[in-house]
């Protein structure tokens, strides 16, 4: 069973000759923009192959040497694919951590002696106590210290590193804001190891494993600037599209104090190493013809004709052949003979995306629509990984399905029970309460026990204190029921609203299980009862909370096995991948998008206002103040109004999606 069919998306089938240039000349003409040496392979794990492999070729040499390998690792989860190859070395009796000494990073600060989500804490699980590195030769930083003794902790952290001869090689991870280790902006080039407070972005990326944002210790003890940079090679490793953005910054930008992965470009010995993905957005990758000669694809030149227009800010109609010279498209012209030849493709190109029926127009010539005309009706399966993605990332198309009569269903994968606040809880109990005293003359003793129980229990409930099984319950139906009513003002039938709960959600924390074979399972059995002619699924794929990707590896399995199995129904069914409140897809990979006049609009606003949980209350905001409804107006309308940038029909508000091939 193949539970990471989301990894291996690839949006732009990029030649590798961009990525893994034949020899050193092709090289320096594509990466001429990037101050690091920056690796880039396809995939995470090929990546760690190669750092865990140099990594043990320079353990060995030291070992040969008779020598010390003094090894620095920070936390999250860059790092543990490499970890579980160093491990898979140590197991099969290739590789001995006997010679290595260990420092880390960083650790939050304050922590209690017992807290089980320290760093520490996590590189033990996931590399440490699997490996046979002597344990007077692992130093860590303490989160427990007084605080009065936190300034000679650290200059002693820093003398020990000096009493082995400096860190041979340090692997490091990027946070969304471009801090190495906990190193946040302002952190100054020569700063040592020190106490450092934490920006609200740094603690919304720790909550996975603190339980909420609330629970993530207000500071850090970190390794400075000036430490990471004494450390003789240093590795930075980033996986996934939403590292492409700070990547960029850290690689290609300007060395600045408001990042601190910037300061790297002072080393003379720093790798970085990336996936695809992370790479999207440097310019050997999004803008190749910046630096070298290209290989045009329609999605390549698309890409190209966007950004002219953006440069220029003309629509594509009026780009001329000067434009396409001066701007390093002059290979475009060589193609196709004039600006006017490529203008008119792609704009007709884009023209076809846009649809106002997105299951297909019955008995309606098909040839340049995004869907199919038949069959029609079509039965519509809708994946939303919490109760309200549906509404938020596809609200004005489920209702034009609906309406243009399609049968559709919305499949809510999760509960998403940990996204309720306790208020919801307490206000809900209270009308159980008031309920049962109007109605229940004799007194119902169950009800009324229960109540207590719970009230006593959030009363008193701690910052790392998980809820019991009953209050998520409760916070499970809160959603389902919001959730119907969405339905229902959609226009969806509650017989064809699924909650499929699937259990890889249900640990009450935020950092979830594994996808497993039960998850997928519960799919499948919806898709072959269902057998849909169309599937949309979340392609939130830098999801911050991890599970729209699961949610969207489930379905992809699901559909995988019923391929393998020769099912009928998926030779007539399409997938479209959409976003939600996170982020839009880039215009060069839309393949279908679905206009939404203003009445559809507010419509659409009102299903999601139904989530009343997930207003004000929700835990899960994240750094963007804007509410969900607000976040979800606000992309689309701009997708329209970048539509209309570019010379196309102007439209309220846009709804985008992308097709999925099934591999």
């Amino acid at each position: 069973m193949k539970t990471n069919l989301s990894s291996q998306i690839s949006l732009n089938q990029v030649s590798p000759r961009y990525y893994r240039p034949d020899n050193n000349i092709e090289r320096s003409v594509l990466t001429r923009l990037e101050k690091l040496s920056t690796d880039i392979y396809a995939t995470a794990e090929e990546g760690s192959v190669e750092v865990a492999r140099q990594i043990a070729d320079a353990i060995r040499e030291r070992q040969a040497a008779g020598q010390k390998f003094v090894l620095g690792v920070s936390g999250g989860n860059t790092p543990t694919e490499l970890f579980r190859q160093l491990i898979a070395m140590h197991r099969c009796g290739e590789l001995s951590f006997g010679n290595v000494v260990v420092f880390t990073a960083y650790e939050y600060y304050p922590l209690t002696p017992d807290a089980p989500n320290s760093n520490f804490r996590s590189l033990e699980e996931v590399f440490l106590k699997h490996v046979d590195i002597p344990k007077e030769s692992i130093f860590t930083l303490d989160g427990t210290i007084p605080q009065e003794d936190v300034l000679e902790y650290c200059r002693d952290y820093e003398r020990k590193i000096d009493s082995f001869g400096g860190m041979d090689v340090l692997v490091l991870g990027i946070g969304q804001m471009g801090n190495i280790a906990l190193n946040e902006a302002g952190s100054q080039v020569g700063s040592r190891t020190r106490l450092m407070l934490l920006d609200n972005t740094s603690r919304n990326e720790a909550a996975k494993v603190f339980g909420g944002t609330e629970n993530v210790p207000l500071c850090s003890v970190t390794m400075g600037v000036g430490t990471i940079l004494s450390a003789r090679k240093i590795y930075l490793m980033a996986w996934g599209e939403e590292k492409a953005d700070v990547i960029k910054s850290a690689v290609e930008g300007r060395i600045t104090d408001a990042l601190s992965a910037s300061f790297l470009q002072m080393h003379n010995n720093v790798n970085v190493v990336i996936d695809l993905s992370a790479a999207a957005h440097l310019t050997r990758i999004q803008r190749p013809w910046l630096v070298t000669s290209c290989e045009w694809d329609n999605k390549l030149i698309r890409s190209a004709i966007v950004w002219l227009c953006g440069i220029t800010g003309k629509p594509i109609l009026k780009l001329t052949n000067k434009d396409y010279n001066e701007n390093g498209l002059g290979e475009l012209l060589a193609l196709y003979g004039s600006a006017y030849e490529v203008n008119i493709r792609i704009f007709n190109d884009l023209q076809h995306t846009i649809t106002g029926w997105p299951g297909g127009k019955p008995d309606a010539d098909d040839t340049y629509r995004p869907e199919r005309a038949k069959p029609y009706p079509k039965r519509v399966v809708i994946f939303s990984p919490h109760p309200d993605d549906d509404v938020i990332s596809m609200g004005g198309t489920l209702q034009r399905l609906v309406k243009q009569k399609h049968e559709v269903h919305v499949a809510y994968q999760t509960s998403g029970n940990i996204a309720v606040g306790d208020e919801e809880v307490i206000r809900f109990l209270h009308f159980i309460n008031g309920f049962n005293q109007l109605f229940d003359e004799g007194g119902n003793e169950v009800i009324n026990k229960k109540y207590a129980e719970i009230r006593s229990f959030l009363g008193g409930k701690k910052a790392n204190d998980l809820d019991t099984r009953d209050i998520l319950t409760i916070k499970g139906l809160i959603r389902r029921g919001e959730a119907r009513i969405a339905s229902m003002y959609s226009g969806i039938p509650l017989d064809r609203v699924h909650f499929l709960d699937l259990p890889f959600y249900e640990t009450g924390r935020i950092q979830k299980n594994p996808i497993s074979e039960a998850d997928v399972e519960i799919v499948r059995n919806l898709l072959r009862e269902v057998k849909p002619h169309q599937i949309f699924v979340a392609g939130d794929l830098a999801d911050p909370h991890g599970t729209h990707r699961v949610c969207t590896d489930a379905v992809f399995a699901a559909v995988d096995l019923e391929k393998e199995a020769g099912a009928e129904w998926l030779k007539d069914c399409r997938i479209w991948m959409y976003r939600g409140a996170w982020a839009e897809w880039e215009i060069e990979h839309i393949e279908m998008v679905v206009p939404i006049s203003p009445e559809e609009l507010r419509a659409k606003r009102n299903a999601i206002l139904k989530h009343q949980s997930q207003m004000e209350s929700a835990p899960f905001l994240g750094n963007d103040e804007r509410l969900f409804w607000q976040r979800s107006e606000d992309r689309n309308h701009a997708t329209a109004e970048l539509y209309k940038n570019l010379g196309l029909a102007s439209y309220e508000a846009m709804e985008a999606f992308v097709e999925y091939i099934p591999l």
